[in-house]
């Protein structure tokens, strides 16, 4: 079984300490425990608007990527950087948070809508919707007029345990994800945790 030519993993948050520790920045969490877990350093690059990582796994050099546009305006860093390094898009894996899933359920998927999630919306307007997915669940606040303050907020002690398992379990993901392929970490991610 072949490997997933990944490139670049992307995480999706909004840059600053107020932020840091909010759900809407899970995708941020995944890339920096990536780069934590291999030898990656993130360095500030104006001319991407990102922190911009290089690590090496299972052979295969990768870029992490952390826009620094806020979330709304993810796209045009992610394309400045894939077109500087001719990167496509199937070559991509965006991990973010994602509403339509339980807390600390983890979910791949390549294609697909944005789901009203404004990082993904603005990266499919730059690059089109054919690069991977790495949904990380927070749950839903059970009414859209709640979703901004709640995504933009801590979670309770409890389930940021859940997210922060959830964290690992996707940086554990991409050695298999590059020498196995998809389906393979499709089928052990969705057989292990529950169904929404």
């Amino acid at each position: 079984m072949s490997g997933l030519p990944l490139q670049l993993i992307v995480g999706l948050g909004n840059p600053g300490p107020e932020y840091a520790q909010t759900r809407h920045n899970a995708g941020f969490w995944v890339v920096d425990e990536l780069a934590r877990r291999h030898g990656g350093v993130f360095r500030s690059e104006s001319k991407y608007q990102s922190q911009v990582a290089r690590i090496r796994v299972e052979g295969v050099d990768l870029w992490l990527q952390k826009p620094q546009s806020f979330m709304n305006r993810s796209g045009g860093a992610i394309l400045s950087l894939s077109a500087f390094y001719r990167i496509e898009p199937a070559a991509m894996l965006i991990a973010h948070d994602e509403l339509d899933l339980p807390v600390g359920v983890l979910r791949l998927k390549e294609g697909g809508g944005h789901g009203g999630h404004n990082g993904l919306r603005d990266a499919i307007a730059s690059l089109g919707d054919s690069f991977w997915r790495l949904r990380l669940g927070i749950d839903h606040p059970g009414d859209r007029s709640l979703v901004v303050g709640y995504a933009l907020s801590r979670a309770p002690r409890a389930e940021q345990d859940l997210l922060d398992t959830a964290v690992q379990r996707a940086v554990e993901a991409i050695p298999a994800l590059l020498t196995q392929g998809a389906q393979k970490v499709m089928n052990e991610l969705h057989s292990t945790q529950g169904e929404k």
